[in-house]
C-alpha cells in the first residue's frame, strides 16, 4: 500500500514500528524498518561527506585567513584583541542556536520532513552572512553578521547530524559518522589554500566562502535520499512555557550514559584545544624555533595531520561497523592523543612535533569519526534526538571555549612543562567516562 494512500493514524503507528525494528536489528533503518540499498547508504555517506568538505572550507576561507587580514582594516580596534572578542560572541551563538536548531527541527511537521527546511534555511542564513561578515568595517556589525552566520551554520549542522538518528542503520553509523568526519578534515586545509589566493582581494574571497557554506547545506539534501513528509507526527499544543520546558536536558536518573559521554566528549575537546590551539606558541616558545624554522616545522605537522587523519577517518569508522564496537576504538583514540601529547613534551623539537602529528592527529581522528555514532547510540529519546544531540554538541563548544582559557593560564602561571601533563590527564579522563559507559558496547 503506498504511503500517500495511509492515514495520518496508520503512518504514525507503522513510524513507531519501524523506529521498534531498528532498535532491535542494526541493518533497519528507524525511517522505514527495512534494510537500505547499498544505493542509499552511498548516497548518506557522500551527502555528509560532501557537506563536511563545502561548509567546512567555507568556513576556513574567512576564519583562519581573510577575517584575521580583515580585522586590520577596521580603525581604532587591536585585531589580537577583536580576534577574542569576536571568537567569544560566536562561541556564544554556538552554543544557543545548536541546542535550539535541534529542538527546532525535532518539533517541526513540514510535508518536507522535520530537518530538510532547517537544513536549508540554515545554509541561506549562513551563506549569506558569511559574505557579509566581509562587507563592514564596522566591530559591532561584524560581531552580528558573524554570529549569525554560526546561527546559519548550526542550522543546518544540529538537523543533519539528526540525520543519522533518524534513517541510518545503527549498523553503519560509524562508517556515516566517518564520512563527515572526513569531508571536515579535508575542508579545513581546503578552505586555508583557497583563502590564501585571496589575501589581497578580499571581498571575492568572502563571496566565495559563503558561496560554500550555501551549497554546504543545499547540495548535501539534494545528494541524500529525499526526506519523508512528517506531517502526520503529533502536533505539540503547548504554550510558550512548554515550548522552553522543552529544551531541558534528560533527567540525570533515566540517561546516565547520555551525561558520561558528555563528559567524555567535553575533556577530550579541551584536551585537544589546549595544544592545536597553540601549536605554533609550542614550536617557538617551547622547543625555540625562530619564527622562519616554525613556519616549516607547522607546514610539516598540518600535512602529517592531514595525511593520518583522512587514513584514520576512512578506517575506523568502517572497522567500528565491523566489530560491533563504539567504545573500543573511542578509547584506544583517546589513548593514542595522551602518548602524541607527551611527544613534544618529552622529545622537544621538530621531531617531537612531527611525532605529535602522526600519532596524536591519527588518534583524534578516528575518535572524530567514531564519536559521532556512540552519542547517538547514547540518545535516550530517538524521538528528540536533535535536541539532544544539540545537548551533547555543546560539550565540544564549550571544550573548544575552555581548552585555549585553560591552557593560557597555565602557560602564563606555570609554564609549558605543566601544561602537557595536564592535556594528557583530561585526554585519560575522557578516556574513562567512556568505558563506564554500560549500554553501549
Amino acid at each position: 500500500m503506498a504511503t500517500a494512500t495511509l492515514s495520518k493514524e496508520e503512518r504514525l503507528a507503522a513510524h513507531y514500528a519501524a523506529i521498534e525494528a531498528a532498535s532491535k536489528d542494526p541493518t533497519l533503518s528507524p525511517a522505514t524498518g527495512k534494510p537500505l540499498s547499498k544505493t542509499t547508504l552511498f548516497r548518506f555517506g557522500a551527502g555528509f561527506l560532501v557537506f563536511g568538505i563545502l561548509w567546512m572550507s567555507g568556513l576556513g576561507i574567512v576564519s583562519a585567513v581573510l577575517l584575521p587580514e580583515h580585522y586590520k582594516a577596521i580603525e581604532g580596534a587591536d585585531p589580537e584583541a577583536l580576534v577574542g572578542i569576536v571568537n567569544a560572541f560566536t562561541a556564544v551563538a554556538s552554543l544557543v542556536s545548536n541546542l535550539m536548531f535541534g529542538n527546532f527541527s525535532d518539533r517541526s511537521r513540514s510535508r518536507f520532513g522535520r530537518r530538510t527546511p532547517w537544513i536549508v534555511f540554515g545554509a541561506l542564513l549562513g551563506g549569506v552572512t558569511l559574505f557579509l561578515t566581509g562587507t563592514t568595517h564596522n566591530a559591532v556589525l561584524l560581531t552580528i553578521y558573524y554570529c549569525a552566520c554560526m546561527f546559519g551554520l548550526n542550522c543546518m549542522i544540529a538537523p543533519l547530524v539528526a540525520i543519522l538518528s533518524d534513517r541510518v542503520p545503527s549498523g553503519v553509523r560509524g562508517t556515516m559518522s566517518a564520512f563527515y568526519g572526513a569531508g571536515s578534515t579535508i575542508g579545513a586545509p581546503i578552505g586555508t589554500m583557497i583563502g590564501a589566493l585571496f589575501i589581497t582581494n578580499l571581498i571575492p574571497g568572502f563571496a566565495v566562502a559563503g558561496v560554500l557554506m550555501f551549497l554546504g547545506g543545499v547540495v548535501a539534501v539534494i545528494i541524500m535520499p529525499k526526506e519523508a513528509p512528517a506531517d502526520f507526527l503529533p502536533k505539540d499544543e503547548g504554550s510558550f512555557k512548554d515550548v522552553l520546558m522543552s529544551f531541558r536536558p534528560p533527567k540525570f536518573s533515566t540517561a546516565h550514559d547520555f551525561y558520561k559521554a558528555f563528559v567524555g566528549r567535553f575533556c577530550m575537546l579541551i584536551s585537544y584545544q589546549m595544544i592545536n590551539v597553540y601549536q605554533l606558541y609550542i614550536i617557538q616558545n617551547y622547543i625555540g624555533q625562530s619564527v622562519k624554522q616554525s613556519a616549516v616545522t607547522i607546514s610539516v605537522v598540518s600535512s602529517i595531520i592531514m595525511v593520518v587523519s583522512l587514513i584514520g577517518s576512512f578506517i575506523s569508522g568502517p572497522l567500528s561497523d565491523f566489530i560491533g564496537r563504539r567504545k573500543v576504538p573511542v578509547i584506544v583514540a583517546s589513548v593514542l592523543f595522551a602518548i602524541g601529547i607527551a611527544m613534544p613534551w618529552i622529545f622537544p623539537s621538530s621531531m617531537g612535533m612531527y611525532l605529535f602529528a602522526g600519532i596524536a592527529g591519527l588518534g583524534y581522528a578516528v575518535y572524530s569519526a567514531v564519536d559521532q555514532a556512540l552519542l547517538v547510540d547514547v540518545l535516550p529519546n530517538k524521538e528528540e534526538a536533535g535536541k539532544d544531540l544539540g545537548i551533547l554538541n555543546l560539550a565540544t563548544t564549550l571544550g573548544q571555549m575552555c581548552g585555549p582559557i585553560l591552557m593560557s593560564a597555565i602557560v602564563v602561571n606555570l609554564g609549558y612543562s605543566f601544561a602537557f601533563p595536564v592535556s594528557i590527564a583530561l585526554a585519560i579522563i575522557g578516556c574513562f567516562f567512556i568505558q563506564i559507559i554500560k549500554g553501549v558496547k
